[in-house]
């Protein structure tokens, strides 16, 4: 099991950008796939996107692609999610989550979570 740790919400004017940041301890997170999720109130967590830490292989959800960008560092055992261009619609908790084994959009596949970093846009 690893041990991850969310960083970076905040509140922003829509339009803005904010940097999440995920540091893994306990382990390395080179075996993991890592994904960001979210979930706003009332509704259910949902995909945002995804990265494979070996081959660096990512994934978005449609309704983030070209405004969200997924990263690693393994010098700092962390995985960011750069997010640009934000609108009110992105307002949500957001988790970071890894699966030794599991690479997808499905929140329940994966088996170690943050505790979750709020983010808020404003219009």
């Amino acid at each position: 099991q690893v041990q991850l740790v969310e960083s970076g919400g905040g509140l922003v004017q829509a339009g803005g950008s904010l940097r999440l940041s995920c540091v893994g301890s306990g382990r390395t997170l080179s075996p993991y796939n890592l994904a960001w999720l979210r979930q706003a109130p009332g509704k259910q967590r949902q995909f945002v996107a995804g990265i494979k830490w070996g081959s660096g292989l990512t994934s978005y959800a449609d309704s983030v692609k070209g405004r969200f960008t997924i990263s690693r560092d393994s010098t700092k055992n962390t995985v960011y999610l750069q997010m640009d261009s934000l609108k009110p619609e992105d307002t949500a908790d957001y988790y970071c989550a890894a699966d030794l084994r599991y690479y997808g959009t499905s929140p329940r596949e994966y088996a170690d979570w943050g505790q979750g970093t709020q983010v808020t846009v404003s219009s």
